[in-house]
């Protein structure tokens, strides 16, 4: 896919996401004939896969985990519905609704649905205060800001690999950390310039603005810090985006506090169960089916 970040693909309903509360918003709006989006990664709800058996989901007793999360993907295939890979790292509210930016195109979206689980993120020390301020998540959007600048990359997946090369072709320096496993990274060819430096990242150091990255092997320094996991932390993800220690904070028709976004499954908090999640999915693209259809009649 080009790195063209003028096109936009428009829809009704973007859902960020493709767990069971994710795939149940979305075939629900489907149902109400909604144009709807899926994003999520390239092996949706492993928590599901893992799960040895299933006995509390209604209707179908004593099935392996795998086997529902089967039966999942095949009703949203046969309802023509698809799971972009497209990492979303931004959502922007607009005069239509709302702007999803990810690496490498622009989506626009009425409303927009979050469905991305319980985050086991754990941003290293310094990571959130920084952000804006020299540490950024997407090198596509950011990376023409430090041409001919130093970088470092901290990847944790292989997208994280590519975005190195992608640098690699603006930056002065790149200085690249992986995380990523041996296996994950095979077909990946690292650009001949990129400086590889093992470490773990224990936290982003400087003053008003990052100037460098604190391993456990020691200290790496440079213009601008470019992090790349799998998934952005839905606080940084939509901007005013309001938390409670559970979780997203929703009403009881999913809504948050931003007009046009709706949450649903464990990201807003526990029981994490499967019929919960599923629930609280078709009452997000309920929800956010109302939200249009109101729209549109005052228009």
């Amino acid at each position: 896919m080009s790195r063209d970040m003028n096109v936009f693909d428009t829809f009704d309903i973007a859902i960020i996401g493709c767990g069971p509360a994710g795939l149940s918003a979305a075939i629900n709006g489907a149902i109400r004939k909604k144009k709807v989006a899926i994003f999520g990664t390239d092996f949706c709800s492993p928590k599901l896969h893992h799960a040895p058996h299933i006995d509390n989901y209604l209707g179908f007793h004593n099935i392996k985990g795998e086997e529902l999360r089967q039966r999942f993907l095949q009703h949203v295939t046969a309802m023509g519905l698809k799971i972009s890979q497209s990492k979303i790292t931004g959502v922007y509210p607009d005069q239509n609704g709302f702007t999803l930016q990810s690496r490498d195109k622009f989506y626009a979206a009425k409303t927009v649905i979050l469905a991305s689980g319980v985050s086991t993120i754990k941003p290293i020390e310094q990571e959130i205060e920084y952000l804006g301020r020299g540490v950024s998540y997407c090198a596509t959007c950011d990376g023409p800001l430090y041409k001919g600048k130093k970088v470092i990359i901290l990847a944790y997946n292989k997208e994280g690999l590519e975005e190195a090369n992608f640098l690699a072709e603006l930056a002065s320096e790149v200085t690249l950390v992986s995380q990523v496993k041996e296996q994950d990274a095979q077909g990946i060819q690292l650009d001949k310039s990129i400086k590889v430096v093992n470490g773990k990242p224990l936290r982003i150091i400087g003053e008003i603005w990052a100037t460098g990255v604190a391993l456990d092997s020691g200290e790496i320094h440079a213009d601008g810090i470019f992090i790349i996991r799998d998934s952005v932390l839905p606080d940084q993800l939509v901007p005013g985006l309001d938390f409670s220690t559970k979780g997203i904070k929703v009403d009881r028709t999913g809504a948050t506090n931003i007009p046009g976004v709706f949450a649903a499954g464990d990201c807003i908090g526990a029981p994490y169960q499967l019929s919960k999640a599923t629930g609280e999915g078709q009452v997000a693209a309920l929800s956010a089916v109302k939200y249009i259809d109101e729209l549109k009649a005052r228009s």
